[in-house]
């Protein structure tokens, strides 16, 4: 075995989830993954506060495939999110963690047929990872049962509590066992988050990373002096100038992301806002575009953005600098993600320099000035996926699925995150109509619809991703 998935192994992780682990090429655990996974097999309670793309999913999520008995046919876990997308995310991953232990993981969320969900819960699914109004609902239809739910994760809980969730998930942890072991995962302890901690997990195990461990080194920062009055009109020209692949603005308040949002798109950008007054189906249609690569330019709000982790975002720009300097490093922790570089551009104004010095501080560097041009290596923009109309795909448990080969694997840099957003953008496909990804060193594989198989091979001859042209064919026998 590769010395990657043996650091996993000292963790206490079983063969058949380190198989898994070796598939979708992990090699190192994080450190909320060293932490966390020992505690959780060891059976106790925990907090664990981290932030987007430190790892949590994993850090919750093997100790969870390794629980599971997949003879047993009831729900034995659940994860609760508070978006569509993240519910998505979190079940593709979970997938792969299962998938030598043949774990089945149903997803349930809003914006898909209730029928569908409530016939791959029939099936018996061991694992479900929900949106809480529709676990709630499919509780109350007497669908989704959890007296024999052992395992229970509260993923991104503060947003729970900004979305205004947190009555709703008390309700949910009412219908499982009092003996249940609980993990709850936020970036911030607000007093309610704490409060519900203390109600519903036993002595647990608290487990911090900090926002300054977020990998920044291959992060190159700069500074851009600015009048407000000037702000938007400078923001256009570093756009033009840097022609980002992905680029998220970060803005302090709601009212100051939709006003930057119509400036950008009344002067031409394709751009698109995501902020806390939106309905929750426009910031998923929002955060889905974003994340499978369609969405060039995406202005948020710290809150609404939470949830992103997206390997293609090349540059994040502060156009209010951030309230703490431990809210800089999460923002800008958002680019260079899985060793590539990014850029990260902060807009200051002359009464903010006390801020940046205190930025610079933190960070331990000083913060450039940004020059025009010196942004020499242009990255070539990503073509812009062709329109389809999304097909209509049946996923009742009942629907027959095809594994497809994928030529690139880990040896090109290919990740999973990217094979997904190449199909869903592809074909039209949501995430949930993918299964059983599987990355290997030359090659990947995933399960598609069989009705769907045809489309997707053409769809996916030749698609560009990171460099690489894809080619994808059926896998025989």
């Amino acid at each position: 075995m590769s010395a990657g998935p043996s650091r996993f192994a000292h963790l206490g992780l079983g063969d058949s989830t380190l198989g898994a682990l070796a598939d979708v090429g992990y090699e190192t655990p994080t450190p909320i993954q060293e932490q966390a996974i020992p505690l959780l097999l060891g059976g106790r309670d925990v907090i664990g506060q981290a932030q987007t793309g430190t790892g949590k999913t994993a850090a919750f999520g093997l100790p969870m495939v390794e629980q599971v008995d997949p003879e047993e046919g009831a729900v034995q876990a659940l994860v609760l999110t508070p978006t569509r997308e993240l519910c998505i995310q979190v079940t593709q991953a979970l997938r792969a963690y299962g998938a030598h232990k043949e774990i089945d993981v149903v997803a349930l969320f809003g914006g898909a047929p209730v029928r569908t969900q409530q016939s791959q819960l029939a099936a018996g699914g061991h694992v479900v990872v929900g949106t809480v109004g529709r676990v709630l609902d499919m509780i109350s239809r007497g669908s989704l049962l959890l007296h024999d739910c052992r395992y229970v994760v509260l993923d991104e809980a503060d947003e729970m509590l900004d979305l205004g969730f947190l009555e709703d998930v008390e309700r949910i942890l009412a219908q499982t066992p009092s003996g249940r072991q609980t993990a709850l995962f936020s970036a911030t302890i607000p007093p309610p988050i704490q409060e519900l901690a203390d109600r519903y997990l036993y002595d647990p195990a608290v487990v911090r990373v900090e926002a300054a461990t977020l990998t920044i080194e291959t992060v190159e920062q700069f500074a851009v002096p600015v009048e407000a009055r000037e702000k938007a009109g400078r923001l256009v020209e570093v756009l033009d100038a840097e022609r980002p692949e992905q680029a998220i603005v970060f803005v302090r308040t709601k009212i100051r992301c939709e006003q930057l949002f119509r400036t950008l798109r009344d002067r031409g950008k394709d751009v698109k806002a995501l902020h806390g007054d939106m309905t929750q189906g426009a910031r998923d249609g929002v955060m889905l575009a974003f994340k499978a690569g369609r969405l060039p330019v995406l202005v948020a709000t710290d809150v609404a953005a939470r949830g992103l982790d997206i390997s293609g975002v090349t540059h994040v720009i502060n156009y209010d600098v951030p309230t703490s300097p431990d809210v800089y490093v999460h923002r800008i922790g958002r680019t260079a993600r899985v060793g590539r570089s990014g850029r990260a551009i902060t807009f200051v104004e002359s009464r903010q320099r006390r801020e940046l010095a205190a930025i610079e501080r933190h960070i331990g560097t000083d913060i450039e000035p940004w020059k025009e041009g010196a942004h020499a290596e242009r990255k070539p923009v990503r073509a812009r996926p062709r329109r389809h109309s999304k097909p209509r795909v049946r996923r009742d448990g009942q629907e027959r699925y095809e594994r497809l080969l994928v030529r690139g694997g880990r040896a090109e840099h290919l990740e999973v995150a990217d094979l997904l957003a190449a199909i869903t953008h592809a074909t039209g496909l949501d995430g949930e109509a993918l299964r059983d990804v599987r990355l290997l060193e030359r090659f990947a594989l995933v399960s598609v619809p069989a009705q769907e198989v045809d489309r997707v091979l053409r769809a996916l001859d030749g698609q560009p991703v990171n460099g690489l042209r894809l080619h994808a064919e059926r896998v025989r026998g």
